[in-house]
């Protein structure tokens, strides 16, 4: 790609979103046949200093995507989940950055679930403006920029099915909430208890955003930790599919966080995910 994207205190350069897009999207599904390599082969295992586990799929997802940012974006930094659990951090962020998460779900992948996912993000301003989620064992492709959000099957790191936009629903009650499958905690059960819900759906990874991105849902509470990886690829799409992520101040969630007192770099308070919510009796 002959156009570079510079890391200014107020913007990117030349390159278009849609330009940015394309090349996130396309690393993604070279992430996502790196992965699959590994779920069709014997998973290794190994436990990072928070004990949460980490596959060599991660690690090979990771080289692919970094490489390829690396090579198309040589003046925006990168977050990388695998980077950041080896010291590995830009000094300087600036208003400009990368949040690549190689393997959300890694517990799902381990455990041969299909719901793992590629998320890669671009950050501008604290906002998530820029995402792929891509699940290479189902196929299924959620990506979005801002003003317009996607999906289409994918198989073996290529597009099998015409794109098609994507836009959250109106929620009225009762309302879907989907909910994590591998973290659901007792502040979680208790929001989905003063609920009035139709339906809950358990689903790992980033696909939670996706789903109510894509109006298959309507609200994603998360009560427990997460870190900005974690969630800056799926709340780039449902942001551009008309959503929002808020914490529970209700402000929106920001990313970039950094010398937090009492937490960590880059971990996200809880919050609440959700569409077009019409129910003016509806408080999160």
């Amino acid at each position: 790609m002959s156009e570079t994207l510079q890391n200014t205190n107020t913007t990117t350069a030349a390159a278009s979103d849609e330009a940015i897009l394309q090349v996130i999207e396309r690393l993604a599904l070279d992430a996502g046949r790196a992965v699959m390599d590994v779920f069709h082969s014997d998973i290794s295992v190994k436990e990072k200093a928070d004990a949460s586990p980490v596959t060599q799929a991660d690690r090979a997802a990771e080289r692919v995507i970094l490489a390829g940012l690396r090579s198309a974006f040589p003046d925006i930094p990168c977050v990388a989940e695998e980077e950041t659990a080896e010291g590995i951090v830009p000094p300087e962020l600036g208003q400009v950055f990368f949040l690549v998460d190689p393997l959300d779900g890694t517990k799902e992948f381990v455990r041969r679930h299909t719901d793992f996912t590629v998320n890669i993000a671009l950050i501008r301003g604290g906002a998530p403006e820029i995402g792929v989620v891509y699940a290479p064992c189902t196929g299924r492709f959620f990506s979005g920029r801002p003003g317009r959000a996607e999906a289409f099957e994918a198989r073996d790191g290529e597009a099998v099915s015409e794109r098609r936009r994507v836009h959250v629903r109106e929620g009225r009650q009762p309302l879907t909430i989907v909910a994590s499958r591998s973290h659901r905690t007792p502040e979680t059960d208790a929001f989905i208890k003063k609920v009035a819900a139709a339906e809950i759906v358990s689903v790992g990874s980033s696909l939670k955003f996706c789903l109510v991105a894509a109006g298959e849902a309507d609200i994603y509470p998360r009560f427990g930790r997460t870190m900005e990886w974690d969630t800056a690829a799926g709340d780039a799409v449902l942001r551009a599919a008309g959503g929002i992520t808020h914490t529970l101040d209700g402000e929106p969630l920001v990313y970039g966080k950094r010398n937090q007192a009492g937490e960590d770099d880059f971990a996200n308070p809880h919050f609440v995910s959700t569409g077009r919510i019409v129910d003016p009796a509806f408080k999160f």
